[in-house]
């Protein structure tokens, strides 16, 4: 009687272990990380506007706000981007949290963009050096439209920038020590193409796979 009843334990143990019953972890699933899932309960409050509102010059605006129904739950980036002439501003947002992302290979984010212009980019700081005069690792992508699609960006991909320009460096973004993530509609001065105007980023969530 004794051998079946540890012959049952071991079984279901088994069983557990096989089919993740036994991990009570709200962001780590089998097809990924989640860094937030705005659809289940991620909340926006973490998320700080910044903008280029540093000089007189810097006259543009973001905000992050959940956006729900009956049927959905989302967060919405909204950007109003006044870039000086020759295309210098932007208007972002970030959330300072730290993060081991070391396995992982890429970060997808599940979006939608409106507007005039779907041209945004995500900056990842590491090991704390959230603030200039440190520089972020940037990568940029065009959002889709009409329809929700996931945007892919390797993290091989992410390069070193200061105030929008090309850093040349050698140093490679620590995934172990991920320290900040932020997103951000951007002007262009350094870019072939001059973004203005508002737009929005819908998006249902981000995850690292």
């Amino acid at each position: 009687m004794l051998n079946d009843r540890v012959i049952c334990i071991y079984l279901f143990l088994c069983f557990a272990l096989f089919y993740g019953v036994c991990d009570n972890s709200t962001s780590q699933h089998d097809d990924g990380q989640y860094l937030f899932d705005f659809t289940k309960d991620g909340d926006v409050d973490v998320w700080q506007e910044q903008s280029d509102t540093v000089r007189d010059v810097g006259m543009s605006k973001a905000i992050f706000v959940i956006h729900k129904n009956v049927g959905f739950r989302r967060a919405i980036f909204f950007a109003l981007l006044n870039p000086q002439l020759n295309g210098a501003g932007f208007a972002g947002i970030r959330a300072i949290q730290t993060y081991n992302l070391t396995g992982y290979t890429k970060l997808q984010i599940k979006c939608r963009g409106q507007g005039q212009f779907n041209g945004f980019k995500v900056t990842l700081r590491h090991k704390g050096l959230n603030d200039e005069p440190n520089y972020s690792f940037e990568q940029y992508f065009q959002a889709p439209k009409d329809d929700f699609a996931i945007r892919n960006l390797k993290f091989s991909e992410f390069k070193a920038y200061y105030r929008g320009k090309r850093v040349t460096n050698n140093e490679l973004l620590d995934l172990s020590q991920v320290s900040s993530i932020g997103i951000q509609m951007y002007g262009g001065v350094y870019q072939p193409v001059k973004q203005k105007g508002p737009a929005t980023l819908e998006i249902d969530w981000i995850r690292a796979v």
